[in-house]
């Protein structure tokens, strides 16, 4: 038998060792889900809702460098978006796999269910084109040069595509193509390429203190070892800002820790700010990234190389790739010795009167939790925040959302890196106000056979919303009342560790149990309303930079 559409795309996106499909079953979808089932090297994995299906896929590729996402026409499509949009902002390749009505329905515009009535069938695949960098109808005809063709600007761009697939087409024999189109993309202009490598050496090299600044791109873009491979050879001090935490190993001697503007660690932002050039390595500045935008990195002394161009102080150079310009530097660096500062985490935990449990017990024994290969999940608020300076042991990984920032994220983006990892530990920190949007991708943990740390801060309400509006008290920002310990057992989580804590005694207690325990465990954390991180109150009082 020939292989049909849709079978020849899986098999291209298996090849790339995309092993799992994310999604929620849909009619349209059918043919898409069968054929996952149907194979021997990939496995489907029923999500709750589209939107937490789009955010595991979100986790998986974090982790995996792809992912695969599979819903249905219209309402299924769009629950995902939104997670498509943070895959997008945050440079994440996922293949958004949607099963629409038969191709006879679209083209006698038939009233089918999943549309608007109108008769209209690319609607959504037009709505869905500025949150993925490519997008095709797949066809028999040209489901070959297509597959290529997404394939290619996914991994080239790191972000979404969208194929879809009528359901008829999807199950169609593909039709055999005795040639088809090479994707190509722009080399580095060699010229450009030398003159922009010289340059960075000559600044480098006259520069009595320099640092590197590694970005969230280079990461993306699969470049970690080349950039690590910088910092060892010539022994250059580097340090991150917030969205790029632990893109190459905090245990690294060279590392310095994070600078964040003028919000927090003083000793790293004096260091950077009096470096005589920073070399920034896809790095982004954004809001969260310079500390509500109190860095001060005079455009002289700065150094960016960005995926398609490098910045060097006013001037930039088009045309030459971030591989080509690491390839370059690496055999063109010398050895430096800079006289730069060590990395520092939270220090010792301090609990509050009669054992209270402070921002200050919480996060920094959360620290001395970590381990080695660790992979962390921390979501968007005092969550991530709290722990942005935490010093991590060598190889653990922590996830934020930093960019994009939709709440919620956190939960089912972990449950997707525990797919893509199940043999590393996975940790969960996350706000119940988050928590609640998405809990209950909880399920599927245990459905799997998962076995994650989840640890659930309950401060009553919106504690990074309370911080930055003008009325910390009103309504908006209280939640319905929750028995989060019990939610596990309550979704199926039978086994569970399960513990509501509300001293410093019993979290610590409770941590020394998960990590213990042969099963996955649920700390549900009780604090005061206003327990915040350090950096959340940093945020407060420079809300006016952001708003």
């Amino acid at each position: 038998m020939q292989i049909t559409v849709i079978e020849y795309v899986l098999s291209c996106l298996d090849d790339l060792g995309i092993d799992d499909v994310f999604g929620v079953a849909g009619d349209y979808a059918f043919p898409i889900e069968d054929a996952v089932c149907n194979s021997n090297t990939m496995r489907w994995i029923g999500n709750c809702n589209e939107l937490n299906a789009a955010y595991a896929a979100d986790g998986y590729a974090r982790v995996k460098g792809a992912a695969a996402l599979s819903t249905t026409f219209g309402v299924g499509e769009l629950s995902a978006m939104n997670g498509i949009a943070g895959a997008y902002a945050e440079n994440l390749p996922i293949f958004h796999l949607v099963g629409m009505p038969a191709s006879t329905a679209q083209e006698n515009k038939k009233l089918v269910h999943h549309t608007l009535g109108n008769g209209q069938f690319d609607i959504f695949y037009k709505m869905s084109q500025n949150v993925v960098c490519a997008h095709a109808i797949m066809t028999p005809d040209n489901c070959i040069e297509e597959t290529k063709r997404l394939i290619a600007y996914a991994l080239k761009e790191r972000k979404p595509v969208y194929m879809g697939f009528p359901s008829d087409y999807a199950v169609s024999p593909v039709k055999e193509q005795t040639t088809t189109k090479a994707v190509t993309f722009p080399e580095s202009d060699p010229v450009t390429l030398d003159k922009a490598v010289k340059k960075i050496v000559e600044k480098l090299t006259n520069s009595k203190t320099a640092c590197v600044m590694p970005g969230i791109l280079s990461a993306r873009l699969g470049f970690a070892i080349e950039v690590q491979a910088i910092i060892d050879q010539s022994n250059l001090p580097y340090t991150t800002m917030f969205m790029d935490k632990s893109v190459l190993s905090e245990a690294n001697p060279q590392y310095i820790g994070m600078y964040n503007g003028h919000l927090l660690n003083k000793t790293v932002q004096e260091y950077v700010e009096h470096c005589d050039c920073i070399l920034g390595i896809g790095a982004m500045l954004t809001d969260f990234n310079t500390g509500s935008f109190t860095a001060q990195i005079p455009n002289e002394r700065y150094i960016n190389i960005m995926p398609d161009h490098v910045k060097i102080g006013l001037a930039v150079y088009h045309n030459i790739y971030m591989k080509d310009v690491l390839a370059k530097l690496k055999d063109s660096l010398p050895k430096f010795s800079m006289n730069a500062p060590k990395a520092t985490g939270l220090g010792e935990p301090v609990s509050g009167k009669d054992g209270k449990i402070t921002a200050e017990y919480f996060y920094a024994r959360l620290e001395k939790m970590f381990k080695k290969d660790d992979i962390i999940f921390a979501e968007t608020g005092n969550s991530s925040m709290g722990l942005g300076f935490a010093h991590l042991p060598e190889n653990a990984k922590i996830y934020n959302q930093t960019l994009w920032g939709s709440i919620g994220w956190a939960t089912p983006a972990a449950f997707g890196a525990a797919v893509a990892e199940p043999n590393r530990r996975v940790i969960l920190i996350t706000g119940e106000g988050s928590h609640q949007l998405t809990a209950q991708e909880i399920s599927q943990f245990a459905r799997f056979g998962l076995k994650p740390i989840v640890i659930v801060l309950n401060n009553d309400g919106y504690l990074i919303e309370r911080l930055l509006c003008n009325d910390p008290e009103t309504y908006y920002n209280n939640l319905a009342q929750w028995n989060y310990s019990e939610l596990p057992k309550a979704l199926g989580c039978n086994d569970w560790e399960c513990k509501q804590v509300t001293n410093c005694q019993e979290l610590d207690a409770a941590i020394q149990q998960a990590e213990q325990s042969e099963h996955a465990s649920y700390i549900e954390v009780m604090t005061d309303r206003y327990a915040a991180s350090e950096l959340g109150e940093k945020m407060k009082e420079s809300k006016d930079t952001l708003y």
